[in-house]
This record gives C-alpha cells, sequence and structure tokens, in this order.
C-alpha cells in the first residue's frame, strides 16, 4: 500500500505542477530567461525536464512517505500542513539559495518556490489519505 501511495502521490504532485506552470508559463519563462517561439512554446523543448520531474516527485513523495511514518503523521490535514511545511521551510529556501548564487529573479524564486510550497502540500494531503 505505501508503494500505491508514494506513486499517487507523486502524480497529484506532478499534475499540480502542470496547473501551476501552465498558468504561470509567461511569468515564468520571461524570469527564467527561457527564450519561446511565436507561439509562447520554449524553443528546444525536451521531455528530458518532464522525466527528471516525475522521478524526483517519486523521491520526495516516497520521502514524505518515510518521514511521516516515523513521525506519526497519519491524517489528511497532518498530511497538508506536513507537506505545506516541507515545501516552505526546506525546499523553497534551498530553491532561493540557489536561484540567489546565480543571479536569478526573485520573481522565479516566487514562483518555483511556489510550486514546491503547494505541491508538496498536495502530496501529503495524498499521503495523509492514505
Amino acid at each position: 500500500m505505501e508503494y500505491l501511495a508514494v506513486i499517487v502521490a507523486a502524480v497529484a504532485g506532478f499534475g499540480f505542477g502542470a496547473v501551476w506552470y501552465m498558468t504561470l508559463a509567461k511569468p515564468w519563462t520571461e524570469a527564467a530567461g527561457i527564450k519561446v517561439d511565436e507561439n509562447g512554446r520554449p524553443e528546444n523543448e525536451s521531455p528530458l525536464p518532464y522525466i527528471i520531474s516525475a522521478f524526483a516527485m517519486v523521491l520526495v513523495a516516497g520521502m514524505m512517505r518515510h518521514t511521516f511514518a516515523l513521525s506519526g503523521i497519519d491524517t489528511a490535514m497532518k498530511g497538508l500542513v506536513s507537506g505545506l511545511g516541507i515545501g516552505l521551510f526546506f525546499i523553497s529556501p534551498w530553491i532561493m539559495i540557489n536561484n540567489a548564487y546565480v543571479g536569478r529573479p526573485f520573481r522565479l524564486t516566487i514562483i518555483d518556490g511556489g510550486y514546491a510550497t503547494f505541491g508538496c502540500a498536495v502530496m501529503g494531503l495524498v499521503l495523509g489519505l492514505f
């Protein structure tokens, strides 16, 4: 059952990311400095980032499940709040550090950190439901 929970949580996080970045596509591509074609699609688009992202979502969901099990996080609300905390206080600051060192706009940190925060909340909610 744990493996299924991890896969479902990873899919939910990935799906949330699709909605998040489709909604914020224009500000994200501008902040990230990504060149786009006349249709607003990134030039030289590749499936590789999506493959890597899917793999990363499984890793994050798997570690969240493990941490939740050890911490007694066993309800949807506890999962939601814990996931929110992981995204807001672990992942988002790391994104901020990485972006600061390479001189990326703070707007990019807000967009990507928002995804980390709310994506982890979604994954935590799903894990809490299992």
